[in-house]
C-alpha cells in the first residue's frame, strides 16, 4: 500500500503562505482567443510586472522563438528578467491552475529521507473530456518535476487545481458539479472523492458547494465562486438580481458556507460578460495572492471598484490590484486559473 502524503506529514498550504514562485504558461493557442490573443498576452505581462517584484515567476514558453518574443515584451514593461525563469515546455494551452502540479508543505518529517516540499500530480482529462487535445498538458507535472526533483505523489484521480481551495487549516472547498461530475471519476462514490482529499491534501473537513457560475466550461470551478481569505473568513461570489441566471446557485452557495460556520464575506458580481454568443464565466473571485499583491480581475463594470475595495480589506499588507481580464475571460477563465503557487518552505 502506497503512503499517502498526509500520512508522510504534507498538506496543501493556503495561497497567503508566502510562496517561493508563481508558475505561468504564457499564452499562444489562437483557438482559445483568437483576435484577442495580443490583449491577452499584455495581461499576462501586466500580471508578471506586479508579481515579479514579491517572487520569482517561473514561465513555461513553448520553444526558444516564444521566449525571445517574451523577453522583448517584458524588458518594454519594465520587467527585471532575473526574477524571471523561462522553461521551454510546449503546452496545449495557458491554464497552468488546472494541469500544473498541486504544491505540498511537509509539517513534520515523516518520510526518509525527508523533503520541505513536495507535489501532487493529479490527472487531467480536459475538464471532462470536453476538448480532445488538452489531456495532453496532464505531463506537465511529471516535466516540471524533471526540474525540481521533488517527491511527485500520483492519486490516479481526475481533479483539476481550479476545483479546490484550502485554508491551510485542515479545510478544503470544492463542488458537487465537478468533484462528483461522471465525467471525472465515475467510479467513485463521494465519500472515497473525500477520502482522496484528505490523503493527499492533508485536509480533515471537505465543504460542499453546490453548482457553479454560469459559462464556466470546468463544471462549477469553486475559485469562481468562493475563496478562503484567512483560516476563519470566505469571499463568496454572490449575485443580488433575481433575474440573473448566477442568482439562484450563489444564493445556495453562500447559505450553505454560512452554515458552515464561517464567516463569508460577500464579493458582488459583474453582471453579463458576452462574447456575443454566450456568458463569460465572468467572477472576481478569481483573483490570485501573491507575496506582496493581490491581483483581481475587472471587467469595466461599476463593480470593479467595489469588489478591489472589498479584497483590500482582507488583504492590509497586500496591494490589491486589478487587471483588466475582459478579453482573458474569453478563454473561459482569469487570472487564478493561469496561476499555480510554489509555496516556500
Amino acid at each position: 500500500m502506497r503512503e499517502t502524503p498526509a500520512a508522510l506529514g504534507y498538506f496543501m498550504p493556503a495561497e497567503w503562505h508566502r510562496h517561493t514562485a508563481t508558475w505561468l504558461a504564457f499564452p499562444h493557442n489562437e483557438e482559445t482567443w483568437g483576435d484577442l490573443l495580443s490583449d491577452v498576452e499584455d495581461t499576462y505581462v501586466q500580471m508578471i510586472f506586479h508579481l515579479h517584484h514579491g517572487e520569482i515567476v517561473n514561465l513555461l514558453v513553448n520553444d526558444e522563438a516564444m521566449e525571445e518574443g517574451v523577453k522583448k515584451k517584458l524588458l518594454a514593461a519594465d520587467v527585471d528578467l532575473c526574477r524571471v525563469i523561462m522553461h521551454r515546455i510546449p503546452t496545449v494551452d495557458a491554464w497552468i491552475r488546472d494541469y500544473g502540479p498541486t504544491f505540498l508543505l511537509q509539517k513534520s518529517a515523516i518520510c526518509h529521507p525527508p523533503s520541505a516540499i513536495a507535489m501532487v500530480d493529479w490527472t487531467f482529462n480536459g475538464w471532462g473530456n470536453k476538448y480532445p487535445d488538452y489531456p495532453r498538458d496532464t505531463v506537465i507535472p511529471r516535466l516540471l518535476n524533471e526540474q525540481l526533483h521533488i517527491p511527485r505523489f500520483e492519486p490516479g484521480i481526475v481533479l483539476e487545481g481550479g476545483a479546490i481551495d484550502v485554508n491551510g487549516a485542515g479545510a478544503v472547498l470544492t463542488t458537487e458539479q465537478c468533484l462528483l461530475n461522471p465525467n471525472r471519476n465515475p467510479r467513485l462514490s463521494q465519500a472515497e472523492v473525500e477520502q482522496h482529499l484528505k490523503d493527499y491534501l492533508g485536509v480533515t473537513r471537505i465543504i460542499w458547494l453546490g453548482e457553479g457560475i454560469i459559462g464556466d466550461d470546468t463544471d462549477g470551478h469553486v475559485d469562481d465562486i468562493a475563496r478562503f481569505v484567512n483560516p476563519t473568513t470566505i469571499v463568496c461570489a454572490l449575485e443580488e438580481d433575481p433575474a440573473d441566471d448566477n442568482y439562484t446557485a450563489l444564493q445556495e452557495n453562500y447559505r450553505r458556507l454560512q452554515a458552515a460556520g464561517f464567516n463569508v464575506v460577500p464579493l458582488p458580481m459583474p453582471g453579463v460578460v458576452s462574447d456575443g454568443a454566450r456568458r463569460l464565466p465572468a467572477s472576481y473571485a478569481n483573483f490570485y495572492i501573491g507575496n506582496q499583491v493581490v491581483l483581481v480581475p475587472t471587467f469595466h463594470h461599476p463593480h470593479d471598484a467595489q469588489a478591489i475595495a472589498i479584497l483590500a480589506q482582507m488583504f492590509p499588507t497586500r496591494q490589491v490590484i486589478g487587471i483588466p481580464c475582459t478579453s482573458l475571460v474569453h478563454g473561459y477563465g482569469a487570472i487564478h486559473c493561469v496561476t499555480q503557487q510554489q509555496p516556500q518552505p
